[in-house]
């Protein structure tokens, strides 16, 4: 029997085979492919662990273009931070289309704050002000600090302001994300002070309610939302969401599981025709963006399969190149 290796990939290895800025040009081709019916995507299965305030999601796709399988499994329980352990852990397989064979094994941890910082990094390209400078980030987690690097990899981005209900977090998020950019990054003391300035926000909490009052986002405004990826929680204002343009990640996932938009919906504010367009629309150019400098742009995001399967992929190839990672026979 041949042995056959797989390659097993870090945390620092996935850090160092995928740039901000190369994860950003990922995840546009992975909308651009999903918008365009390239991509099998299963929706992804849930397993709440109640007893432990715990979720589980299994997330597979296939992308016939890459040539590539892959399924990631990664946990999201609350009570982790209290045993020093990550609230977001994860693994991610990537195999070989062409004959299913399993190629690496990546940390999915690192992978799916990469991947969504550089979705945000794509939306803000596409849909912020190109004179953008000014960021508020609400969340001074790990997917907090993705968020402002992906905008900084796409906008020149100056000052930043961090808003979490822990200051002591707000405060090493700006220590430490301040020395890592090399940008002023100011701790706000409320949503109204982080968006008093604000070009680009960014929402990546855990909040069941909204982070902030729609009276306090200025015109011209772009926002990502990412937090909110449950029918019953909602980050974001539903007045800022009836009057933003909003484009989505994935029609289907976010009429399924966001409370960003199901719960306007289910109030008759708004109806499904409220979603301007799939942000891999925008990237084919099939569909118009930001129409002018006053208005407000809204991308919602669940996160989807098709993310982790292209932000794998490029990992792996830069790996291979590089001879990242450990190789484990099988």
């Amino acid at each position: 029997m041949s042995t056959h290796e797989i390659r097993i990939l870090s945390e620092q290895d996935v850090h160092a085979a995928l740039p901000m800025r190369d994860a950003v040009e990922a995840m546009k081709d992975a909308f651009e492919q999903l918008s365009a019916a390239g991509v099998t995507m299963p929706t992804r299965a849930h397993i709440n662990v109640e007893a432990h305030a715990g979720t589980a999601l299994f997330m597979p796709s296939y992308s016939e273009a890459l040539g590539r399988i892959a399924v990631k499994v990664v946990t999201l329980f609350d009570g982790n931070t209290r045993q020093g352990l990550p609230r977001l852990q994860g693994i991610v397989c990537l195999l070989d289309g062409r004959t299913g064979t399993p190629l690496a094994l990546l940390n999915g941890t690192a992978l799916t704050a990469l991947r969504t910082g550089a979705a945000s990094g794509a939306a803000t390209d596409l849909l912020a002000r190109p004179n953008a400078t000014t960021a508020a980030i609400f969340g001074a987690g790990v997917q907090g600090r993705t968020q402002l690097q992906a905008l900084c990899a796409v906008r020149d981005i100056r000052k930043a302001w961090v808003y979490d209900p822990s200051e002591q977090a707000a405060a090493k998020f700006a220590d430490d994300m301040g020395q890592t950019l090399s940008i002023d990054i100011a701790v706000a003391s409320s949503s109204r002070e982080a968006l008093r300035e604000a070009d680009v926000v960014c929402t990546a909490t855990v909040s069941a309610t909204p982070v902030f009052d729609d009276s306090e986002v200025r015109p011209g405004t772009h926002i990502n939302a990412v937090g909110s990826y449950q029918p019953h929680i909602q980050e974001i204002p539903a007045a800022t969401v009836c009057r933003a343009l909003l484009v989505v990640d994935h029609r289907e996932s976010v009429l399924a599981e966001t409370g960003d938009l199901i719960i306007p919906i289910a109030k008759g504010l708004i109806t499904e025709a409220h979603i301007h367009t799939e942000l891999g629309q925008l990237v084919a150019g099939n569909a118009r963006g930001r129409t002018s400098d006053r208005q407000v742009t809204l991308f919602k995001s669940v996160g989807v399969a098709v993310q982790d399967l292209a932000a794998a992929a490029r990992t792996v190839e830069r790996a291979q190149a590089d001879n990242l990672g450990t190789l484990v026979a099988l």
